[in-house]
């Protein structure tokens, strides 16, 4: 299996940034960690994805991007965070939750996520993140997130996210790609764009057929003269320590502390996003007071 990874692009002089990503590892580690069903593994791939490609506008190594979607539909919440090199995590409020095929024969994201907003949050190292919200278009997220690009940053966007899931829930692949327009850009140039993407094949079948990144945004634009900027490696990874975890125990304060020892010997945090367990007897506790 090849490894992840997303290219960066421009074409048409300029006038048009171009992403791809090919997430297949990330998504399969995300699955076998939430013990995802295919409808949540869809879902929370495409999230996935969607915030990896995000992510390349983030400029400093320190710099995040938090992508939350809150529906009212049977898979809950979604949240997402990825960093300036491209390394995700995430989780999905029930990753048991699996719908029948939709009308068109795919994965009922749409339904699982139901009707409610995304939150676009970027920490910038500054004193207050940057937080976009739209309601969401579909719930089928490659639509929303451009939805949220075209009205929060007044950038027209194509968004599509794919990702395939086999008869026994196993990952087979997944990947996306994200196209924007920059200001300026010309009516033939729109018109190219929406005849290339409406004529091409699902993203998940042209992986399928053994096309990489560079070969999907070659596929959309090579006609308008491709320049390849940059190749970024993504990963499935987690932040959290036991470090961490006792910075959120002391952030809870003296008195509930003592409250939560006082009702059992023992507590344990887990991660939402790796599922690792932290165990925390009585003295380390008392330690943290």
């Amino acid at each position: 299996m090849a490894s992840d990874y997303l290219i960066r692009a421009t074409a048409a002089q300029g006038m048009v940034k171009a992403v791809g990503a090919l997430t297949t590892k990330a998504v399969a580690r995300a699955k076998e960690i939430h013990k995802l069903s295919p409808t949540a593994s869809a879902a929370l791939g495409r999230s996935l994805m969607g915030a990896a490609l995000l992510s390349t506008s983030l400029k400093g190594k320190k710099h995040s991007l938090t992508l939350q979607i809150k529906g009212d539909g049977p898979l809950g919440s979604i949240v997402v965070v990825a960093d300036a090199d491209s390394n995700v995590r995430g989780y999905v409020s029930n990753p048991g939750v699996h719908l029948p095929l939709n009308e068109a024969g795919k994965l009922n994201v749409g339904a699982g996520i139901g009707k409610g907003y995304l939150n676009i949050i970027k920490d910038l190292g500054l004193k207050e993140p940057y937080i976009g919200q739209v309601n969401l278009v579909s719930g089928e997220i490659g639509e929303d997130i451009a939805y949220y690009c075209a009205y929060s940053e007044q950038i027209p966007t194509v968004v599509s996210l794919g990702v395939l899931v086999d008869f026994n829930g196993n990952i087979v692949n997944s990947g996306g790609y994200f196209l924007q327009l920059m200001p300026g850009a010309d009516e033939s140039l729109i018109s190219h764009i929406e005849n290339k993407v409406n004529s091409i094949k699902p993203v998940t079948s042209l992986i399928t057929e053994g096309l990489l990144p560079e070969d999907i945004i070659n596929l959309l634009l090579g006609e308008k003269g491709v320049s390849i900027l940059g190749k970024t490696d993504i990963k499935y990874k987690c932040t959290c320590s036991r470090d961490r975890m006792e910075r959120n125990l002391i952030s809870l304060g003296k008195k509930e502390l003592h409250k939560l020892v006082d009702e059992q010997e023992n507590i344990e945090t887990q991660c939402h996003f790796c599922n690792t367990r932290y165990l925390f007897n009585g003295e380390d506790i008392g330690k943290l007071i």
